[in-house]
């Protein structure tokens, strides 16, 4: 018997976190919400709260066990993307961007381009202001994904 979606999330930095909710609630989907420190989340059954300490990639490294092909993750971090990519899972960054097999390999790339940018002293811009359209994005991505899971979970 398959098991039903469900969602983790990244979220010391997640912006989309109460559109995650809203969406949890009315399809009934159950939420992890992986953390370096407490964060505020909702009191409701669907909603679990996960704090995993402090050390480097803690967060991520928790999801990253955790991942199957009904999990759908939210993260901006492409390195975390890649794993859970790897390990079947759908990934949506939280502008609304999926990461999938085939865009994962340039994202990896021109993220360690920058890495090599930025230690050798160049100056290079950050992602653009996070705004209305990118939630509506998400929102739209995270539907998707979702009805692809059910979609999967059936017999």
């Amino acid at each position: 018997m398959e098991h039903r979606p469900y969602i983790l999330v990244d979220a010391d930095a997640c912006p989309v976190k109460d559109e995650i909710y809203r969406v949890a609630y009315r399809l009934d989907v159950p939420v992890t919400v992986v953390s370096n420190a407490r964060l505020r989340v909702p009191d409701h059954p669907l909603i679990t709260r996960m704090v995993v300490g402090d050390a480097f990639d803690a967060a991520d490294d928790w999801i990253a066990e955790r991942v199957d092909r009904m999990a759908i993750v939210i993260t901006a971090d492409i390195l975390l993307a890649d794993r859970c990519i790897k390990a079947g899972a759908a990934v949506i960054a939280p502008n609304g961007r999926p990461f999938t097999t085939s865009s994962i390999g340039s994202a990896v790339a021109v993220r360690a381009i920058m890495a090599d940018l930025r230690a050798g002293g160049d100056r290079v811009g950050g992602p653009p202001p996070f705004g209305k359209e990118d939630r509506s994005r998400f929102l739209s991505a995270l539907d998707a994904a979702l009805m692809r899971a059910f979609r999967q979970a059936k017999p």
